[in-house]
């Protein structure tokens, strides 16, 4: 059947994708997730737009709408990691790496450390993408997230960049932009982030271990 970006799109929100419908009737708590991530992270956004005056600029709805398409990407990412423990796809690409990476001690570290004990890293893979996608659809701890998801990402730069099928590039423009995330405060802009340093004095403060947290981390 052909396909185009709307059609596509439509099946993501609807849970009617390959990566879904391999999940069963799970795939309805999944998009449930989804779907509560995404509208709360629309409604923290008019929280801050309404509360705000800064925020309602340009600039500020700009850096949301791309910080929240992202978001979507890193949970569409997630789906293919599942069912757990480890997914065919994941076992796959990890193989991949083990005759792709860049260099030999990642070659040799994901054959004899990773591939053997894949029912505890798929978990943490998994784990790992849905921190990313929620930090990213609410705004919260976005500079923090953003450093560890360009670490994440590294990893798959370097681990892939000798397989044929990928382009280095894709992953090289990923970590560009969460690194610009993590520069700018992108949770700032009509995140969680944002509303957390304008409502919470010890996040604004920087006082307090759990407060100087999310004054760094967003």
């Amino acid at each position: 059947m052909p396909t185009n970006p709307f059609i596509d799109a439509w099946h993501f929100l609807t849970a009617t994708t390959n990566d879904y419908l391999r999940l069963g009737n799970w795939r309805f708590l999944i998009l449930a997730l989804f779907w509560a991530l995404l509208l709360a992270g629309v409604a923290i956004a008019f929280q801050n737009w309404r509360e705000d005056p800064a925020q309602r600029t340009g600039r500020h709805l700009g850096i949301w709408l791309v910080r929240v398409l992202i978001g979507c990407m890193w949970f569409q990412g997630m789906l293919w990691k599942l069912p757990l423990p480890v997914s065919d796809g994941l076992q796959y690409w990890t193989e991949q790496e083990t005759t792709s990476a860049a260099f030999e001690f990642h070659r040799t570290f994901m054959k004899n450390v990773v591939l053997p004990h894949m029912t505890v890293f798929g978990p943490i893979v998994f784990l790992a993408e849905l921190v990313f996608a929620g930090s990213m659809l609410l705004g919260l701890a976005v500079r923090f997230v953003s450093l560890l998801a360009i670490a994440y990402t590294l990893q798959l730069w370097l681990g892939l960049y000798g397989n044929s099928a990928e382009w280095p590039w894709t992953y090289m423009f990923l970590i560009l932009l969460m690194f610009l995330f993590a520069l700018e405060g992108a949770g700032r802009s009509l995140g969680l982030d944002a509303w957390l340093r304008r409502k919470v004095p010890a996040v604004r403060g920087g006082k307090g271990l759990i407060g100087r947290f999310f004054n760094i981390a967003g």
